[in-house]
């Protein structure tokens, strides 16, 4: 397609002039009613509950809504004028739904502040309800915007699928002619960031929260292992707080503590063009999102902006951003968006002889996961960060204070904040060519369409456990979490039929894998298999005397003054009673535990553990996740295999029970800790062995195996494991909303002794509990034809949403779809009609929402799950 675009002038505005043209947008206003932000020639105060380093729409939110909270002893800190960094040039958009519930949620919340806080502050945000449209090319983006639609209206988000004809009927410019359909989402719309700042900003100072303009950072002070102050270029402030709102300076920032903090975060260029009026385009029309062509548009005083998230971003500031980078802009780069401008004129056709205003091309920040960064620091407590929106600040930051607020004054996290937890990353998301690497990824995403079970490609092969070259032979494909690559499943059980990973056709429906899984099932329900979990987190806690047994049961909910060799399972909970952590501890000694939990919580655990170590050093912690493999071995034939390994212990029931520890030597690998449990409710071992004796042991089992039938077993297939058995996972199914009562853990809680969450656990007890975990079989689905529940399904009662399924599968054993999720009584009209009673989910009928269509569901309450 050859387009006609006419720039302005015959060229378009230089970068130093649209510079100058929107450096405006760096003061507040003065109105009659609102006093002058603090500026340089104001003394910095000496102390402060909350210092912000950050003066963008995320500072100002976050100070906005402390001060609102009631703590006005705030101070914002900005290293140059409010709006210089991205908040200036930022594209205005506000759509509600997102990947998780929290952060639609704060969308949600966002929406509706912008839309009325002119009334409280005097100050317009440029609020402009006009909704958007997010339009298909193909039938899978229609079955994923229905999957979204369905979430929407969970979540109270006004939605409607629409056919091409309503999409040109309500924007005639637009060509509809390739189009399957499109999701209209009424509430969304769009602001003015600038104007959103400076209303937020006033809102915060009118409640006594100071704000410094021209005053950088310099440090980050502490005292005793937490935030006591910040220096800055113009003097010290003695806090208890500081908050990291620096946006794509946060990384840079979070280097100026002592020990650094992690804000994994890095910049890419993201384009856009506005154009000149052209006939067509009405004041309220409809933010338009075309992913299938990578772009969207709005309008745009009588124009249009056209933006994009191109499928090959180019990473900027690598090595860090230069000295004064505000109100600026980088190189024009019309090659680049080419690509992305000729899908918009394909979609609206008028464009193509449009004069172009404006040609943008600034920095946005992107994280390894496509969600923000928020939360306390694990590294430093005291020290909170908020930062990384993906291209997404404004919409998000109006949710982001509130949360922010709540966290900060609180001490704990709000429910639902996993996906956005700062805690969810490891210490190579700090690399700088890691996040380079992996934004390359991250951008195109916004708008690729995504599939279930889809793993990321770029900067992998950081973290792999001693087995990782013998298993990729064995046709290994792997996933990775936490950065370390765990095989999924394996592709050729029995040939060389391999086939590449990227050659896996991607579906909504029964996948390529099943069948291959399905060998991996019945391997350990039937003879034995052997998984590679060294990924698990391990870490080692002992004291010289009895103080280690003291700190743990003041940790964890279940009896942990067990004899020598004993495995036992137990959460670790806050003050809500929800789960910190979901773990399994082993006593290796009167003063010497191992504590095994999730891949994904070595750092939620290692905080939460450190947090709470006495302070007279009397209790080490010590991380070992990479010092020892992890081999499970299990099946009804594993205690035979077991019996071949080894001389020196009898594997019979009897000598060697279920949950018990022991240190065996097998083959020629010594110091093997042996435990009698295999995480998914099969008879198994989990053998923990020295990483320099792993490949050895692997070796040995699987030649003595073969007598008995050993495969090599993926996760996937442990995981549907453990959908059969409803053995709940902990971030994917709780987190720290669930307590250990509504998940029938019950048995894992010793109400008899003093632990964090107790109290909670005893009012709960005796009121009873507002959601239960429950395991649904779908009644009516086609296997082979229908679209299949992936997690994240709307649980229907009544006419009425009753919770989301959290995880989903095929049941190999039960030929039937499971979904685990929470169910809820939202019509509860008192506090005892919420309670979610076992007469509740058996004698109401549910209904499984996917993707549009709704399968019946018979409700199964879970049993406690033993290890055998």
């Amino acid at each position: 397609m050859v387009l006609n675009l006419v720039r302005s002038g015959g060229s378009l505005l230089s970068r130093s002039r649209v510079a100058r043209t929107t450096h405006q947008l760096q003061y507040v206003r003065t109105t009659s009613g609102c006093r002058e932000l603090s500026s340089a020639s104001v003394q910095l105060p000496s102390e402060a509950r909350v210092v912000i380093a950050g003066g963008g729409i995320v500072g100002c939110s976050v100070a906005y809504h402390l001060a609102k909270a009631g703590w006005t002893d705030v101070v914002l800190l900005e290293q140059g004028s409010l709006g210089c960094g991205t908040t200036w040039h930022s594209a205005g958009l506000v759509g509600q739904m997102r990947a998780s519930t929290l952060h639609t949620n704060i969308c949600q919340y966002s929406a509706q502040l912008y839309s009325t806080l002119e009334e409280e502050t005097g100050l317009g945000t440029g609020w402009r309800q006009c909704g958007s449209m997010s339009l298909a090319w193909t039938s899978d983006r229609m079955t994923y915007l229905r999957r979204t639609a369905a979430a929407a209206r969970s979540e109270g988000v006004q939605c409607e699928l629409i056919g091409p004809k309503d999409v040109a009927a309500q924007v005639p410019l637009l060509r509809v002619d390739d189009l399957k359909g499109a999701l209209w989402i009424p509430g969304d719309g769009t602001a003015s960031p600038s104007d959103v700042m400076q209303s937020l900003a006033k809102g915060a100072t009118s409640r006594g929260v100071q704000i410094h303009q021209k005053v950088a950072v310099e440090t980050i002070l502490t005292d005793t292992g937490r935030v006591s102050g910040v220096r800055t270029d113009q003097g010290d402030i003695r806090c208890e707080y500081f908050v990291n709102c620096a946006g794509q300076w946060a990384w840079q920032l979070g280097q100026l503590s002592s020990p650094p903090v992690r804000v994994p975060l890095h910049s890419c260029e993201h384009f856009y063009v506005v154009t000149k009026p052209f006939p067509g385009v009405t004041n309220n029309q409809p933010v338009i999102r075309d992913p299938d062509g990578m772009h969207y548009t709005r309008e745009w005083s009588g124009g249009v902006m056209v933006g994009g998230f191109e499928l090959n971003p180019k990473p900027v500031f690598t090595d860090g951003i230069p000295p004064k980078f505000e109100f600026q802009l980088l190189e024009e780069d019309w090659d680049h968006f080419m690509p992305v401008m000729e899908q918009a004129t394909h979609r609206m056709p008028a464009l193509q002889d449009a004069e172009i205003r404006q040609f943008l091309n600034g920095p946005e920040s992107f994280t390894p996961d496509m969600s923000p960064i928020l939360g306390e620091a694990p590294e430093l407590p005291g020290y909170f960060v908020a930062a990384g929106m993906n291209s997404g600040g404004i919409a998000s930051a109006g949710g982001v204070g509130k949360v922010m607020a709540e966290w900060i004054i609180s001490g704990d996290p709000p429910a639902g904040t996993w996906p956005v937890d700062i805690r969810r990353f490891g210490e190579m998301h700090k690399n700088r060519r890691y996040l380079r690497e992996r934004v390359k990824e991250i951008l195109p995403m916004h708008y690729q369409q995504s599939y279930p079970k889809q793993e990321f490609q770029s900067a992998r092969r950081v973290l792999m456990s001693p087995l990782y070259s013998v298993l990729e032979r064995a046709g290994a494909v792997f996933g990775e979490t936490m950065g370390y690559e765990r095989a999924n499943w394996f592709s050729r059980p029995d040939s060389d039929d391999f086939v590449e990973p990227k050659q896996q056709k991607r579906t909504f429906g029964k996948p390529s894998w099943f069948d291959a899984v399905l060998r991996e099932y019945f391997v350990c329900c039937e003879n034995v298999g052997i998984v590679d979990m060294s990924s698990l987190t391990k870490f080692e806690v002992q004291s010289s005397g009895d103080e280690v047994v003291t700190y743990l049961q003041r940790l964890c909910c279940n009896e942990v003054d067990v004899p020598v060799g004993t495995v036992l399972h137990t959460g670790m909970l806050n003050h809500y009673g929800g789960y910190e952590n979901d773990c399994r501890i082993a006593r290796l000694a009167n003063n010497h535990y191992v504590i095994i939990s999730p891949p994904n919580q070595l750092v939620r655990s290692w905080a939460w553990l450190t947090r709470h170590l006495p302070g007279d050093g009397s209790v080490q912690i010590k991380d070992v996740t990479r010092s020892y493999a992890a081999l499970n071995v299990l099946g009804p034939r594993a205690r035979e295999l077991m019996g071949s390994l080894t001389d020196a212990v009898t594997m019979s029931s009897h000598s060697f029970p279920p949950d018990v520890c022991r240190e065996l030597s097998i083959g020629f690998a010594p110091r093997v800790r042996a435990m009698t449990i295999s995480h998914v409710g099969e008879l198994g071992w989990m053998l923990y062995v020295p990483q320099e004796y792993a490949l050895h042991l692997y070796l040995y089992i699987m030649k003595r195996g073969r007598a008995f039938g050993i495969r090599n077993v993926g996760h996937y297939a442990i995981s549907h494991l453990c959908l059969e058995h409803g053995i709940p996972s902990l971030g994917t199914d709780l987190d720290s909303s669930v307590t250990p009562f509504e998940c029938q853990q019950e048995h894992t809680v010793k109400l008899d002794k003093d632990f964090i969450g107790r109290s909670a656990l005893l009012k709960q007890k005796q009121e009873g509990v507002r959601q239960k975990f429950v395991m649904f079989l779908l009644d009516n689905h086609d296997l082979e034809n229908d679209l299949w529940p992936w997690g994240g399904e709307p649980i229907w009662e009544g006419g009425r949403v009753v919770g989301k399924t959290t995880s989903a599968g095929y049941g190999y054993t039960l030929k039937k779809q499971i979904c685990l999720g929470l169910v809820r009584n939202p019509d509860g009209k008192t506090e005892e009609g919420k309670v979610v009673t076992d007469d509740f989910i058996t004698k109401n009928k549910f209904e499984i929402d996917i993707s549009g269509k709704r399968f019946s569901a018979t409700a199964h309450l879970l049993q406690p799950v033993l290890t055998h």
